[in-house]
């Protein structure tokens, strides 16, 4: 595979041997890269990338706030819609693969730029994860939300699985997964635009539906490449004798978090009284995604740095503090003064997921009222008068 090696204070050292990546996509790249001008910083090919990604996650928000829209009987996403998500995910993707490559170009790689770059790209996985999703939706031709929060778990255990490779052994081995994927999703969205959702409600092959064949794709890729490749590469490390840690304790430091943090998420599913995943999926994979990335960017730093990774991360904290009292009915406002946090009627987590959806959905309600769009100046007066309201 290529050997990426960039100058600097800290030496940043990545294999990436895909061959969609190696053979299509690193040609494909040095190609763009010309056209960017020298003085053109590489962080703000990072950022604009990056995006372009949250973009894409709003947007399909507002066409598609409870992932109901590609379901029969309900009003489906634009298909124009379909075609700008497309087109924008692949556009992230390949500034994603050109900003390291302006770095090298300018002579401008540092250590900040290489925690910049992988700490998005922690950030990122929520957001096209959860955009690709509306694809399919949570219907009865679809998938559950549960089954998405899995599959997006499998997507972060792969990430992580990477940089705790590097963690151990100064390497960072990219995954084959990612290349693929973001192809295939760029690829999926224009092809929805064409034949429309409807399409992928018929059998694939035999009952075999495009929605399984979505999740069997996910999980295939994780456990027979990305699970397979990191343990051979580790284990090279380990016969080599290169291995930066030697105790079993440090070698599986960086994963304590991580772990815990699906534990905790996962067992607050499984106890919320408001069923929370089910009323809130958007906003609970946003905050599953946001801790995750807290997590990825404290183990890049001390994978970077050379230091110890801590055990636990402090987000950790108020997910395993969430109590189980009796909380708001999902569809209850609750009475003119009582505080959306300690109002003493819920827990406090799923009262705040309570008025942030509220706020939400009368902001897409006013934006759209009467099949036209009203003055924003109108919509925001009145978000802000909820907010007076009930705070």
């Amino acid at each position: 595979g290529e050997q990426i090696t960039a100058c600097g204070p800290l030496r940043y050292s990545a294999v990436d041997s895909n061959p969609l990546s190696v053979y299509v996509m690193h040609p494909f790249w040095n190609t763009i890269v010309k056209i960017f001008p020298t003085w053109l910083a590489p962080n703000l090919i990072t950022f604009s990338g990056f995006l372009l990604l949250v973009f894409n996650f709003f947007l399909m928000a507002y066409f598609d706030p409870d992932f109901y829209a590609s379901a029969p009987d309900h009003q489906h996403v634009p298909n124009g819609v379909w075609v700008v998500v497309g087109l924008l995910n692949f556009i992230a993707y390949t500034l994603d693969g050109v900003d390291g490559k302006q770095a090298r170009r300018t002579n401008s790689s540092t250590p900040l730029g290489e925690l910049f770059d992988h700490g998005l790209d922690s950030w990122a996985c929520v957001y096209f994860v959860v955009t690709v999703y509306s694809t399919f939706g949570r219907g009865s031709t679809g998938v559950s939300v549960f089954v998405l929060y899995l599959l997006l778990w499998v997507v972060l255990f792969s990430f992580i699985l990477s940089h705790w490779e590097k963690y151990n052994t100064g390497i960072l081995f990219l995954p084959w997964g990612y290349d693929i994927s973001q192809v295939t999703i760029s690829i999926v969205y224009i092809v929805t635009a064409i034949v429309g959702v409807e399409a992928w409600y018929a059998p694939f092959l035999f009952n075999f539906l495009y929605r399984d064949l979505f999740t069997t794709m996910i999980i295939a890729c994780a456990l027979t490449v990305t699970l397979p490749m990191s343990l051979y590469n580790f284990y090279k490390a380990y016969k080599n004798n290169t291995l930066k840690h030697h105790s079993v304790y440090e070698i599986m430091l960086p994963l304590v978090s991580p772990v815990l943090l699906f534990a905790l998420c996962t067992s607050w599913i499984f106890v919320s009284p408001m069923d929370i995943l089910e009323v809130h999926p958007r906003l609970f994979y946003f905050m599953v995604g946001t801790a995750f990335a807290n997590i990825s960017c404290q183990l890049i730093v001390c994978q970077m740095s050379s230091t110890r990774c801590q055990p636990l991360n402090w987000m950790l904290l108020p997910i395993a503090l969430q109590r189980n009292t009796s909380p708001l009915p999902a569809n209850c406002i609750p009475h003119p003064g009582a505080h959306p946090l300690w109002s003493g009627r819920g827990e406090p987590a799923e009262q705040a997921f309570q008025y942030t959806t509220l706020l939400t959905k009368e902001t897409h309600a006013g934006l759209t009222r009467n099949g036209r769009r009203e003055n924003q100046l109108a919509v925001c007066r009145s978000t802000v008068n909820i907010c007076c309201k009930y705070l």
